[in-house]
């Protein structure tokens, strides 16, 4: 049931010391709304159970960036369009901009505010993961006086942060020493935009004479918060950037992020993909942009059969395809690969088909309530056989539509495997096993 405005009090003191003001006269009474963007869903959904509402849009304070010597300083009221057309943002901190496209779309861009995305605390939120790996520090406001908090430090748990009662988030304060970075920014979801990050990845390093001098790697959408990956950067540090290391570093990723099973994907899945977006992140600080297929494509011709056909189901379900496409191996390049899944998948059953769909959840999927009725659990039947049908001639190995056989199951391989760039023409089926260019 939608909600019933009258129902709700919304006010706009037009200055942050009256906000925080309001909010110490009446503690707990007042939930301040910047863009609304997070809000406004539950509003319309009926469960917004906050019925004061105290307004930061456009407060002066929080809608400006000031420019020092060592450190910018962004109001925590900034949209993300803000961001995208700063001149110090773009030409400093590129891994904020990367962030600010991929949230929402344009509408979302013009209203969404930083420090919405902060507070909100979703462990999938596209621009955390750059926050921490700038090091960003929140500076914090309330009628008692101001003070700073090491941002990797601000999420406490699953939606729960060190803000205390009638304190809000005044600005976003990052230090100005990474122009000599490499940086590297992948976000992984459904669509190319306007979708919830299944796993999302911010990345800076520096090499000197073949070694990682420095290193920062952060994910989202792995653990209850957005994580910095601090084993895996001890791992990597000081050490040659060869396949061994990159080995190594995808294995020590794994070990640090605490994926679950949700309506986006599965743990596997993005246990797969978190560690091959820093295998790539690795190979392109080195400057190889052709390696990480080629290294990850040997090794995965080198697994047993059963181990790299596990590899592939990660991403794609069906087994008796990963069975099939395993003992084929081995492949010397990504191009006969692809021939071998089209084929394989071509002559592939129902069964198969229904297994596929069976292990990934598509978004706004629930399971079924056991107490669903008779002719509902029916209709359900009948659609997902309807689907797969359809699947065999014109879709994706996710039930989602595609131009043509090239676009097919093979197209997973781009994380699953290789973790490389999707080719554009892949781009419809990969979105739909949860990937993104």
């Amino acid at each position: 049931m939608r909600s019933d405005p009258a129902d709700y009090e919304l006010v706009a003191p037009g200055s942050l010391q009256a906000v925080v003001s309001l909010l110490a006269t009446q503690p707990g009474e007042w939930l301040p709304i910047a863009g609304g963007t997070d809000i406004m869903v539950q509003y319309a959904a009926g469960k917004l159970v906050a019925r004061k509402l105290v307004s930061l849009w456009n407060l002066p304070e929080l809608r400006r960036f000031e420019v020092f010597p060592g450190e910018l300083s962004i109001g925590a009221g900034c949209t993300y369009t803000d961001l995208r057309e700063h001149e110090v943002v773009a030409r400093e901190f590129p891994l904020l901009v990367s962030a600010a496209r991929w949230t929402g779309g344009i509408a979302n861009q013009n209203r969404g505010t930083l420090g919405g995305n902060i507070v909100n605390a979703s462990p999938a939120a596209d621009s955390l993961p750059a926050l921490l790996v700038y090091e960003a520090e929140l500076a914090l406001v309330s009628a008692g006086g101001e003070r700073r908090v090491r941002y990797v430090d601000f999420h406490s748990g699953y939606k729960t942060t060190l803000l205390a009662p009638g304190e809000l988030i005044r600005a976003v304060c990052l230090a100005r020493r990474f122009r000599g970075y490499f940086s590297y920014a992948r976000k992984v979801g459904a669509r190319s935009a306007q979708a919830i990050a299944k796993v999302a990845m911010a990345g800076l390093g520096r090499m000197a004479g073949g070694v990682v001098e420095d290193v920062r790697i952060a994910v989202g959408s792995v653990a209850p918060v957005p994580l910095r990956l601090r084993e895996t950067e001890r791992s990597v540090r000081g050490q040659v950037n060869d396949a061994a290391l990159v080995s190594h570093a995808r294995e020590a990723a794994a070990r640090e992020i605490r994926p679950i099973d949700d309506i986006r994907s599965k743990a596997a899945y993005r246990s797969a993909v978190v560690g091959n977006l820093v295998a790539e992140f690795l190979y392109r600080l080195r400057g190889d942009q052709g390696s990480p297929q080629s290294a990850v494509l040997v090794r995965w011709n080198q697994l047993p059969a059963d181990e790299a056909a596990q590899e592939l189901q990660a991403c794609c379900g069906s087994s008796a395809w990963a069975r099939e496409l395993a003992l084929r191996r081995p492949f010397p390049t990504e191009a006969p690969l692809r021939v071998a899944s089209d084929e394989i998948w071509s002559h592939l059953g129902t069964e198969d088909w229904m297994e596929a769909f069976s292990k990934h959840p598509r978004i706004g999927e629930r399971k079924s309530p056991a107490a669903a009725s008779a002719q509902s659990r029916a209709w359900s039947a009948e659609e997902q056989r309807d689907a797969a049908a359809a699947g065999r001639r014109s879709s994706g190995p996710c039930g989602k539509p595609i131009k043509n056989t090239k676009q097919g199951l093979a197209g997973c391989l781009s994380y699953v495997l290789p973790g490389n760039r999707p080719r554009k023409s892949w781009r419809f089926s990969a979105g739909a096993c949860g990937m993104t260019t």
